[in-house]
């Protein structure tokens, strides 16, 4: 597939399609910045389109269009190419090469591959050069998320990269779950520790009431939605960060010391391993005296 495949032209705004636009992500932002550069220096480079019926859709220049709608725009140069819809949907991901697609956005790639075009997982992997395993996890990824959540994605509520974290949790949790990551403005950092706060709740009820103590807890930011893509990292976050590294850590250690007894090891590994927990002891001890401390402190407040 290359440019050459078209004639470019003027072609009436109207009679374009955007099916695949289902599988871009548009933030106002840019789409703001769209029109300024229409606005600014006119259409610098031609919409890229294809044929799957009657109907011209749209490969490349979802933004284009959009701002060109806005502007009152009523044509837009455009060059058609003779693809079908499967190779159409790979020359979109090769367009965006440079930016590269969004997690989210892979994964609605590998759906409508597969659940619309019904190319298999083994076939999709070699078409974009990935391992097997690689497709299927992006296949439960987009499948094992709610459409709302999604949806809230889409709308710009929350980050692309929230709504994975998000994925992990049962589908019943996390339509609640998003709602507290959009009003509260929470970065990726912090969705990803209440996820595994909620996860370590096995009771349901115990997981709704703390959705509603987080619905109802402090701000983080003054404003909801996901952060701007080069924001600088928040003390907020490596706080997050670093809880949740802590929490995943202790409950391995746990399991594997209470699986493994250190009589089970040789002499000289069981003592250096006593003596590395004995030597981890205070630490937790001080850590813990410093959270009771840090919580109590919020809990007055």
């Amino acid at each position: 597939m290359h440019e050459a495949d078209g004639d470019t032209r003027l072609i009436e705004v109207d009679a374009l399609g955007e099916r695949l636009s289902a599988l871009r992500l548009c933030d106002r932002a840019a789409l703001t910045a769209m029109g300024r550069s229409l606005e600014e220096h006119g259409q610098l480079s031609a919409l890229v389109l294809y044929t799957p019926t009657s109907q011209l859709e749209i490969i490349d220049g979802f933004k284009r269009l959009r701002a060109a709608r806005a502007l009152g725009w009523s044509t837009l140069l455009a060059r058609v190419v003779s693809v079908g819809s499967v190779d159409a949907k790979l020359r979109l991901r090769e367009l965006h090469g440079g930016r590269g697609l969004t997690e989210l956005e892979e994964a609605w790639l590998v759906r409508s591959l597969y659940r619309e075009d019904h190319v298999t997982q083994p076939a999709i992997a070699r078409l974009l050069g990935r391992h097997k395993s690689w497709v299927w996890r992006r296949l439960m990824l987009v499948e094992s998320l709610e459409i709302s959540v999604q949806s809230d994605v889409r709308l710009g509520l929350i980050a692309p990269r929230a709504a994975v974290a998000l994925s992990r949790l049962p589908r019943g949790n996390q339509q609640a779950a998003s709602v507290v990551v959009a009003r509260r403005g929470l970065t990726v950092p912090q969705t990803e520790l209440l996820v595994a706060e909620l996860l370590h709740e096995e009771d349901l009820g115990a997981r709704d009431a703390l959705i509603a103590r987080r619905l109802d807890g402090a701000s983080h930011c003054s404003k909801p939605g996901p952060r701007p893509v080069r924001a600088a990292r928040l003390e907020s976050d490596w706080m997050s960060a670093d809880i949740l590294r802590v929490h995943e850590i202790a409950a391995r250690l746990e399991a594997r010391l209470l699986a493994t007894p250190l009589d089970a090891f040789a002499p000289a590994a069981a003592e250096l391993l006593r003596d590395a927990l004995g030597r981890l002891q205070p630490v937790l001890r001080a850590l813990d005296e410093v959270i009771s401390t840090v919580a109590g402190q919020t809990e007055a407040a």
